[in-house]
């Protein structure tokens, strides 16, 4: 990037919203992979037009522009491996509108997103939607990895909330895409194509989400289990009569790293556990409880269940849940984080495969995850100094995604492609969806200025 554009882009944000210092290099360089590939600058724009802008110029230059939230994802999403400008939304942080009456809000891509859930609850409102890094991740990264989280079994994922797009393609043009209302059918579903595209094809810079009514009760259950099997068995069996809103899974590894944070003593045979909680009015509520406590009163498996008896306990659980991925570097120094899916009633032999992976390649590798829509986090440690624990690293990857095709399943559920991903591609999509996909991003980026050497492989 020359003098001449670094001029043009100061003029744009503003010399203070602008950098090319070393320090904020560094720390725009890498994301939750931990992973770094430097920028050459970093902008902090304030607006759509000062974002329309950065593309005319990028576009007549011809420079990267890789945009950015909280730098939280887990697949290299934002990282600039090409260099250029890092476009760090971090500006465009306010909730434009909440419509109580049509029950939408409008917002930009740098809100927080568990600031938004917190600012909808004090209205009655529900943005479900709660990935582990609610606290810090945007709205706009999550539209961008279409985010999920434990309450995705019941209410789904980001895809299932986003009505409209305001959108900056790639030569500066700005698009206004999708409804404000509950239904819509003219022309093409745009919005829906940048939900996940994580930045290739357009820089999102409005959302306009659907949000329900909040939950008038919740309920908490603990179901501690005397085997993974049983566990990973049990999640059919209990979505086969009820309907939770969240069904989270943690294995034995998963247990050890997090047991000082759980609020209940467990018993030394306890192998995995379920999360699980109900929700819904009052009334339903405590009938949902009351018959899933019968049915688990009888459940083979169950060292025991627990229910949690108040606020404190419910967040203490949820600060366990939420803990496993950082904690886990307490076993190793690296991680390989995958985030599979596969039909609910094969999670058993997916965890198996996972445990066979661990012995044949003398590696640690622990699973928990959103088991009730069949999103297994498999984690797998390392230290990457050992070249024999980087190798069977590799080959337990490659092994653990075949066997999720094989089972019917899907490479990612809700961390996306990235670059962590992208050589596995081929495995999921045959050659005529790659070509459709490639063209697609041609179409709308035709100088591979977004976000460039994303999702697809690069041979």
């Amino acid at each position: 990037m020359d003098r001449k554009t670094i001029k043009k882009l100061r003029k744009i944000v503003g010399d203070e919203h602008f950098t090319i210092s070393r320090e904020d290099i560094i720390c725009y360089s890498y994301d939750g992979t931990g992973q770094e590939f430097p920028p050459d600058a970093i902008a902090f724009p304030a607006s759509t037009a000062e974002i329309s802008s950065i593309m005319k110029l990028a576009q007549e230059a011809s420079f990267p522009v890789v945009p950015r939230g909280a730098g939280s994802g887990m697949t290299g999403g934002s990282l600039p491996v090409q260099g250029g400008l890092v476009l760090a939304m971090s500006r465009l942080n306010r909730i434009l509108e909440i419509d109580l009456k049509n029950q939408i809000a409008v917002v930009e891509p740098g809100v927080i997103t568990g600031d938004f859930r917190n600012e909808l609850k004090t209205k009655g409102l529900y943005y479900p939607p709660d990935p582990a890094s609610l606290k810090f991740c945007t709205m706009g990264g999550n539209a961008a990895e279409c985010a999920g989280g434990p309450s995705a079994v019941k209410y789904g994922v980001t895809r299932d909330y986003v009505l409209g797009l305001e959108v900056v393609l790639a030569d500066g043009r700005i698009m206004q895409t999708g409804v404000r209302t509950a239904k819509g059918v003219v022309g093409y579903d745009l919005a829906r194509l940048f939900i996940g595209s994580e930045g290739t094809l357009g820089i999102i810079t409005k959302i306009i989400v659907k949000v329900i009514p909040l939950p008038q009760a919740k309920r908490t259950l603990l179901l501690l289990c005397n085997s993974i099997t049983r566990a990973t068995q049990l999640v059919s069996e209990i979505l086969a009569e009820h309907q939770p809103c969240t069904l989270e899974y943690m294995d034995r590894t998963a247990i050890k790293i997090v047991r000082e944070k759980i609020p209940f003593t467990l018993p030394p045979q306890v192998e995995a556990l379920l999360l699980l909680e109900v929700d819904g009015s009052h009334q339903s509520v405590i009938t949902q409880t009351s018959a899933l406590k019968e049915y688990l009163e009888k459940a083979e498996g169950l060292v025991e269940f627990k229910e949690a008896r108040d606020e404190n306990e419910v967040a203490s659980l949820w600060t366990a849940r939420r803990a496993v991925s950082p904690a886990a570097f307490e076993l190793k120094p690296h991680k390989t984080s995958e985030d599979v899916v596969v039909p609910r009633s094969k999670i058993p032999e997916l965890v198996s495969h996972t445990e066979n992976l661990a012995r044949q390649n003398q590696l640690t590798i622990f699973t928990f995850g959103h088991a009730g829509d069949g999103n297994i986090h498999v984690n797998i440690m390392l230290n990457k100094e050992d070249p024999d624990e980087k190798e069977g690293a590799r080959v337990a990857k490659e092994s653990l995604f075949r066997k999720v095709i094989e089972l019917g399943g899907t490479l990612s559920g809700e961390h996306g492609i990235g670059i962590t991903k992208a050589d596995f591609l081929p495995l999921e999509l045959d050659p005529v969806n790659m070509n459709v996909m490639r063209e697609l991003k041609k179409l709308f980026d035709p100088q591979n200025i977004l976000n460039p050497g994303k999702i697809f492989p690069l041979t």
